[in-house]
């Protein structure tokens, strides 16, 4: 079980891609928003079960009915890997029917020491992958999230629709994609030093770069970094959730900021780089797969009291500008070499 939010759900998609590949005849069900049903699309021997928050699965009485609907899948054990009241409660209720459980740590004191302003303790935790795999090992299933264990079991590329060629063309360049949002300004890589980065990357033609976002305020500040450029294509509100999917599985590389976007391309096996601001890669949110090389992050000799916050919703003052220590320059280098 894991409801919320897009980039923790998608989170979940590369362990369980490794554990069914390491456990084929066990059976998953994946309880999660109807939203995140693609994430899990094609993976063997699991089935997705949407969590109807508005209605059914509502309130107190709905998690007893969601309780009742899952048991009826003859469920052996139950991995929370939300740990919030809502999956507590379900918890609760498997392990009183006699069954298996084990819950997510979300090493909650661990982010405090090292998010804290002093006697900050500034040492790389857990990712939460690792934390995930530590509930399937609870309940008598370890699993190798090793990169020679995991490397097979990425998706294929999916097959670009006609829709989607209309939009970008079938000309054999290099697929870039840029998602410049997160849900907190504190994560989010400002605006004039975004567009330098787009302008030098649009100066090669052998590049087409494919912006991503959504919301209207988006969607003008990506059509604002699209115009100028020939090569340069804004996707946001073009084609749907799946499509973008199907999109994001044929990239060469993404960048990212330390959000959603960044976890979807790393469970199809894009490579990715990400820039972080507020956050660090640190606190265990690192996309999977991908190297601490390719994690850019703001200076801290100029600002030490980062990372400031795990989710970017803490503000500092005096560090608004934490992320204009990473230069366009460095962040051009990093795509091209990925490239090269």
């Amino acid at each position: 079980m894991r409801l919320s939010a897009m980039g923790d759900v998608a989170m979940t998609v590369p362990v369980l891609r490794a554990f069914v590949k390491q456990y084929p005849t066990v059976k998953i069900t994946v309880i999660s928003r109807p939203f995140f049903k693609p994430f899990f699309d094609g993976i063997p021997n699991l089935e997705f079960f949407a969590f109807d928050e508005k209605e059914r699965h509502k309130g107190f009485s709905g998690l007893l009915k969601l309780f009742s609907d899952v048991k009826k899948l003859k469920i052996d054990a139950f991995a929370d890997l939300h740990n919030v009241l809502r999956s507590k409660i379900v918890s609760l209720l498997f392990a009183l029917s006699g069954k298996k459980r084990a819950t997510v740590d979300k090493g909650r004191e661990g982010k405090k020491e090292l998010t804290r302003a002093e006697n900050k303790i500034f040492r790389q935790l857990p990712t939460m992958f690792e934390r995930h795999a530590k509930v399937f090992e609870e309940l008598g299933f370890p699993l190798d999230l090793s990169s020679r264990s995991v490397g097979t079991t990425f998706p294929e590329k999916e097959t670009l629709s006609a829709d989607i060629l209309e939009i970008i063309g079938d000309e054999n360049q290099k697929l870039i994609g840029i998602a410049p949002f997160a849900q907190y300004n504190s994560k989010v890589y400002p605006q004039d030093l975004m567009q330098e980065v787009i302008a030098k990357l649009a100066e090669n033609k052998s590049y087409k770069i494919l912006l991503f976002g959504g919301g209207k305020k988006e969607v003008e500040i990506l059509d604002s970094f699209s115009k100028p450029f020939e090569n340069v294509i804004n996707m946001a509100g073009k084609i749907k959730f799946q499509q973008e999917l199907q999109l994001i599985s044929n990239l060469d590389i993404m960048l990212s900021m330390d959000s959603g976007n960044a976890h979807i391309a790393a469970m199809l096996g894009v490579k990715v780089i990400t820039l972080w601001g507020a956050t660090h890669p640190y606190a265990g949110f690192l996309p999977f797969n991908q190297s601490i090389e390719n994690a850019l992050t703001s200076d801290r000799n100029q600002y030490p009291k980062l990372p400031t916050s795990v989710y970017g919703n803490k503000i500092v003052e005096g560090y608004e500008d934490a992320m204009r220590t990473i230069s366009p320059e460095k962040i051009v280098n990093s795509i091209q070499s990925q490239l090269s």
